[in-house]
């Protein structure tokens, strides 16, 4: 048995947005043990999703759909699934007083259109969204050569779809009673040092044919070590990955800090809420990039007290040497922490200027400073490369550098 995966929308064929919806479905279909053989990317035209949705029923055993499912002229899934089924489209009133509630709900009048969300191909069966306005579609097909193709459209927006597919679809496709191999996968993020140098501390963790398979990413100067492993039972997997992982947290050290989705800010609220601390931020050049991460976490609400945002640079008088700038930033750091009575200040310069430095002539000079009510902590960091990356790395050297005092105090 194996899956196919269409994703329908001209802003995805033009380029003007990212498919991360396939992806996304790779990986849970993986994590149940069935392999995706083709992604397909459509525009929105009547006859190009006909014929990629008659040549999926033909060659895949399950067929998932994202996007198409709007009210709009050129929301075209229902009328595709209709035309190669051979089937009309019949009103679900049940669908349409779910939709017609919505509206309602929101104290806003339903258009008439918003009604062809609730047209289905004859003998397919809704399925409920608990996030938007157009349910999902289920059918399935008896291909002319035999065997059977389950078919499921879901929404295209990510927020609605993730929760169909996890409440509705999966289900469908994968009962519990099913029995075969099964997937299941980890990660395990690392920060403060390269991949090279990840690659070398973990030695034979990486290695080909490996079980689990271990491999290494790299976003932003955050290391991914995403552990795949695969048995006859969910428990064996996952007893597989929580060994690996002991071995990946006794090689790595502290340049471990969280698991799958977990970012550095997400660690750095955790440990502040856990020590019941608080924390100030003061940042130059940086737009507010590490108050905005800190803020954006569930319960940054109990420890991060506020921040400081300059416009501009660091002071040209404080950037033309290191040592200015350190001065500089420290007193940052401990002004910030004062001024909002916090247990830890943090601050971040940042400048285009060259330092005195003659290997540094071309970075900008960063300095991150750290001040809890006794002492200041600092560094100057290199960011030298992709200017893209520039901030977001300065934001996550900030962060761990608070992480790592954090978890050393403890």
């Amino acid at each position: 048995m194996h899956a196919e995966i269409i994703a329908i929308g001209t802003e995805l064929t033009t380029g003007a947005k990212l498919d991360t919806n396939s992806q996304w479905l790779s990986i849970e279909l993986a994590a149940v043990g069935i392999p995706v053989h083709y992604h397909v990317t459509v525009a929105d035209d009547l006859t190009a999703n006909i014929n990629v949705v008659r040549a999926a029923i033909e060659r895949s055993d399950i067929v998932l759909i994202s996007g198409g499912l709007g009210p709009t002229l050129d929301d075209l899934t229902r009328d595709v699934l209709a035309q190669v089924t051979g089937t009309k489209l019949l009103l679900h009133e049940p669908s349409l007083e779910i939709i017609r509630g919505m509206f309602a709900r929101r104290h806003r009048e339903m258009p008439e259109r918003n009604v062809v969300q609730a047209m289905f191909p004859e003998g397919s069966e809704p399925i409920p969204n608990r996030r938007g306005t157009a349910p999902g579609i289920y059918l399935e097909v008896v291909r002319p050569q035999g065997g059977l193709c389950r078919i499921a459209a879901m929404p295209g927006v990510p927020s609605e779809m993730k929760v169909m597919f996890q409440d509705d679809v999966l289900p469908r496709l994968q009962p519990a009673s099913a029995q075969g191999r099964v997937i299941r996968s980890a990660r395990v993020n690392c920060f403060g040092l390269g991949e090279s140098a990840a690659e070398e501390m973990l030695g034979d963790v990486t290695a080909r044919g490996r079980d689990p398979e271990v491999g290494i990413t790299v976003h932003e100067a955050t290391i991914t070590l995403r552990i795949e492993s695969s048995a006859p039972t969910v428990e064996e997997s996952l007893a597989k990955i929580a060994t690996t992982k002991q071995v990946i947290y006794a090689r790595m050290g502290d340049y471990a800090y969280g698991e799958n989705d977990e970012e550095l800010h997400d660690v750095v609220v955790r440990l502040l809420n856990d020590r019941r601390q608080s924390l100030a931020i003061s940042e130059i050049a940086t737009g507010g990039l590490v108050a905005h991460r800190v803020n954006c976490v569930p319960g940054a609400e109990s420890c991060f007290r506020g921040g400081l945002i300059f416009p501009g640079e660091l002071p040209t008088e404080n950037a033309r040497t290191s040592g200015g700038a350190k001065l500089a930033v420290e007193e940052q750091a401990r002004t910030c922490r004062q001024q909002f009575d916090a247990d830890w200040g943090l601050a971040v310069g940042y400048s285009s200027q060259s330092t005195d430095d003659e290997r540094s002539a071309t970075a900008p000079l960063v300095w991150i400073a750290l001040a809890d009510r006794h002492t200041v902590h600092s560094f100057e960091l290199n960011v030298a490369g992709d200017p893209a990356i520039q901030k977001s790395r300065l934001a996550k050297s900030a962060l761990n550098l608070l992480r790592l005092r954090l978890v050393k105090s403890a």
